[in-house]
């Protein structure tokens, strides 16, 4: 079960963040763990990485993009599976101020406006 929710977690980071900064990789990181926290979201680290919408997208847009989900730059892949594993062990703080949901800084998503603003690292902007 740990294996697995590090797994999606790395995934995650691998496939939002390998290419942003340090910083933004544990903060991408960090908001899978606050929403496994939070009531609204499931409850374990596969679930909301897998998460999908009722019109068929998902949370995590590399999830259901269609393409392969095997990591091809070694390089990120192991960092991003020591970020997944010092977040999921709790050794890096929250960073986001709580943060449940992110987005790249060219997009702007209907949701943004409805949330409150937190942080912003590397290419990412966080909320809550």
């Amino acid at each position: 079960m740990i294996e697995a929710a590090l797994m999606c977690l790395a995934l995650n980071v691998y496939f939002e963040a390998r290419s942003d900064t340090m910083t933004g990789q544990y903060a991408v990181a960090q908001v899978v763990i606050n929403r496994v926290q939070h009531d609204k979201f499931p409850d374990d680290v596969c679930s909301v990485v897998k998460q999908s919408r009722s019109n068929g997208t998902c949370q995590f847009s590399w999830y259901c993009d269609g393409k392969s989900d095997r990591p091809r730059e070694p390089y990120s892949w192991a960092y991003a599976q020591m970020v997944a594993a010092d977040v999921m062990r709790g050794e890096y703080i929250d960073i986001t101020d709580g943060a449940t949901h992110y987005h790249a800084n060219y997009v702007r998503p209907y949701w943004a406006d409805k949330l409150e603003y937190t942080v912003t690292y590397g290419s990412h902007l966080f909320y809550k």
